[in-house]
């Protein structure tokens, strides 16, 4: 599972709300027991809250089992009503997802994803380092083939980037608009820039920082194009990221920060000691005051509506 963040986007899989039409009557209501996406697995959850906002319902839920860190608000397209059949959709999903059923427990692995953003992370790519998943206990007991709760790495997101996140998704998922391409300052000049602003505030240049700050970007320029990503952003990255060009050298603050809601469920599986992780922490989060700082300089306060709006670059799932 991975960030609080507004992940909309979804599996191939059916619901039974996905395309109702706004309603002054809730689909779903609180302490209701429900089923919810979360990236392209569905998961166990509870209504905490619902409101109405902007003549749309909007659910605030509890994954069953899960720490409350992952508690969220989401839209109705997102739960489905917790019935037998949609349990059965729940487990041929996880059927088709190659969920690990050798566990000795014999019960179904689930790694949450959060999203963010597109969860259909490159196995190839982003897992050639994986080590391999410990059990540990959920809070409802269950055994589940996850990471331990040691290796867990929390990036707490700042509370302007939160909104940040929550209207970026609203842009494009509600409004279809996209971010213009390419962006300025990009993923790279916000890197060099804040390598510049250590130097010069720590009085040396870091080769630490340096490393980490080259991982950043080779993270970004592998997850772009599998899981940071929304459906109505597709055509835009196969029209932009042509010849080999990377990613990072095109795309903005925007997608960087999507990058930072999925890498506590990416960088577990690398292989690195504890302590190192830690320390990573402490660099990510201090990166993120940073980019908070510039948050007025590195991020866009509107979308461009003229790319979606003949529906070329829309997906199927928003």
């Amino acid at each position: 599972m991975g960030s609080s963040s507004k992940d909309d986007t979804t599996s191939d899989g059916d619901t039974s709300s996905r395309d109702s039409p706004p309603s002054n009557s809730s689909i779903f209501s609180e302490s209701e027991r429900v089923l919810a996406y979360h990236g392209p697995r569905i998961y166990e959850a509870k209504v905490q809250k619902a409101e109405l906002r902007k003549k749309e319902w909007r659910y605030y839920v509890h994954y069953l089992g899960w720490s409350k860190n992952w508690d969220e608000w989401v839209g109705a397209e997102r739960l489905m009503k917790h019935t037998e059949e949609n349990v059965m959709k729940q487990k041929a999903l996880e059927k088709k997802l190659g969920v690990d059923k050798s566990s000795k427990s014999g019960r179904s692995a689930q790694t949450k994803q959060k999203s963010s953003t597109d969860a259909k992370v490159d196995k190839e790519d982003l897992k050639s380092n994986a080590a391999k998943g410990k059990k540990r206990k959920s809070d409802s007991g269950v055994e589940k083939d996850t990471l331990s709760a040691e290796k867990f790495v929390k990036i707490q997101i700042p509370a302007t980037l939160k909104k940040q996140l929550v209207d970026d998704w609203e842009f494009i998922n509600q409004q279809d608009k996209l971010v213009k391409l390419p962006r300025s300052p990009t993923v790279d000049e916000i890197l060099s820039k804040y390598l510049q602003y250590r130097s010069k505030k720590d009085g040396m240049m870091s080769d630490s920082i340096g490393e980490i700050l080259k991982g950043i970007r080779c993270y970004f320029d592998k997850a772009l194009p599998v899981t940071l990503l929304y459906k109505k952003e597709r055509q835009q990255y196969l029209d932009v990221v042509l010849d080999n060009i990377s990613p990072s050298t095109i795309y903005g603050a925007e997608h960087l920060l999507r990058l930072f809601v999925k890498l506590p469920e990416l960088l577990p599986y690398v292989n690195i000691e504890e302590e190192t992780l830690t320390r990573l922490q402490q660099k990510f989060i201090d990166f993120l005051k940073f980019l908070q700082k510039n948050h007025s300089t590195f991020f866009l306060s509107a979308y461009d509506g003229s790319k979606v709006s003949d529906g070329k670059a829309k997906g199927k799932d928003d």
